[in-house]
């Protein structure tokens, strides 16, 4: 284990935006044509920063909602995770729901064909103009110019697509938001703290603390102790989160075997505006389905930029003696609440997690229930008639 948490907090307070430019990187950036076609949208490469002396492009899919009409439509950042690229279907999806929306690729690679392509890096080639490998490589990049290391280029790159979808002229540049999916969510948690433009940010699995508990912990322990720090106080997102002030939405699975609870709750309990938690019991990890298309997140955009009615929030939550509860607010009535429990230790992502029906007394927007004997953790999920889960924090006992 390489402790992240008290040199990573130390650090926040010097670096501030990190070592991007924002002011450079806020300026709309230079568009290329794309040799790609995917109906309804657009290709383009856009200028990155540069990288060993070099000029980048970064391959993006953008598009708008059909029949926009006369007023300006919000818009989402979308950020693909280890493996995957810029998505045409991710981008599609935000554009049925009335969003303006673009999916760039952060590794230098284009889509090896565009809608429907899943994840996997089979027959997607990196173009000539690509910046440096990413994912896991970046942790054999600490002795390389903080400029050139992949986390750099990432963070850049989605700060200028920030830049261009809000340059648009349909798009209201006051309501743009992200989401990011496992790489894409850690990604998201280090963006949202640089850049201050973002309405919301929806990390979905990805979270900081990395040298503290997740699956490359042997990672940091096979680069050594020394340059652990170093990729650690540059590049893992709890340096940059207590910067954060946008509401975020926190969307994860009980036993991800990527992000575990503990660095997630460490992760969302450093940001200074409003959080939400939506945690499903065994969640699937990936694109797609599981990573894209939770309705918990439609939702939360359009509470926050399109007036939507918003989804349940936890205001506190106790325990006296076995009985736990959660005080909440509700716009929809809840038709369900569960007890989340585990009675295991050891491993996060091999713990087995029950559910057991919990109480809702709708007059004092209090849910409450019993732990059983030998429960070592638990939470409580809330559901509104939509069927939209929202969650209190675990507790460990």
């Amino acid at each position: 284990m390489i402790r992240s948490g008290l040199l990573v907090l130390a650090a926040a307070s010097t670096l501030a935006a990190g070592p991007w430019d924002l002011g450079k990187l806020s300026a709309p950036p230079r568009v290329y044509p794309a040799d790609l076609q995917e109906d309804g949208l657009h290709a383009v490469f856009y200028e990155g920063p540069p990288w060993r002396g070099k000029p980048t492009r970064v391959f993006a899919w953008y598009g708008l909602p059909p029949n926009p009409g006369k007023d300006k439509v919000p818009a989402i950042v979308l950020v693909h995770g280890g493996g995957g690229t810029a998505f045409a279907d991710w981008v599609k999806l935000w554009n049925s729901r009335g969003y303006a929306a673009i999916a760039m690729d952060t590794c230098g690679s284009v889509p090896s064909r565009g809608s429907g392509e899943p994840p996997g890096m089979a027959n997607r080639p990196r173009h000539a103009f690509s910046g440096p490998p990413g994912w896991d490589a970046s942790f054999d990049q600490t002795d390389w110019p903080v400029e050139d290391q992949w986390s750099y280029h990432a963070v850049a790159d989605i700060v200028l697509a920030n830049s261009l979808i809000r340059s648009l002229p349909e798009v209201d540049p006051d309501r743009v938001g992200i989401t990011g999916i496992s790489w894409g969510g850690y990604l998201t948690a280090i963006a949202a703290g640089v850049d201050p433009r973002f309405r919301f940010a929806v990390p979905v699995y990805g979270c900081g603390f990395l040298g503290d508990d997740s699956y490359w912990v042997p990672d940091f322990v096979r680069i050594g102790s020394a340059n652990a720090r170093k990729w650690l106080s540059l590049w893992d997102p709890s340096v940059y989160l207590p910067a954060a002030k946008m509401p975020f939405l926190w969307v994860t699975g009980t036993n991800d075997f990527a992000y575990p609870l503990d660095s997630l709750q460490k992760s969302y309990r450093l940001t200074q505006g409003p959080r939400t938690l939506a945690i499903r019991i065994r969640m699937q990890h990936g694109h797609g389905g599981p990573g894209e298309r939770p309705e918990e997140i439609h939702a939360f955009a359009d509470q926050i930029v399109n007036s939507g009615q918003p989804l349940v929030s936890v205001r506190s939550q106790g325990r006296g003696g076995r009985r736990v509860w959660v005080a909440y607010r509700a716009a929809l009535p809840l038709v369900r609440a569960e007890l989340i429990y585990t009675s295991q230790r050891g491993a996060w992502k091999d713990r087995w997690w029950n559910s057991a029906p919990a109480t809702i007394d709708a007059k004092a927007s209090r849910v409450s229930a019993d732990l059983p004997e030998g429960t070592t953790v638990y939470y409580l999920n809330l559901m509104d008639s939509r069927g939209l889960v929202v969650s209190s924090e675990h507790v460990i006992r």
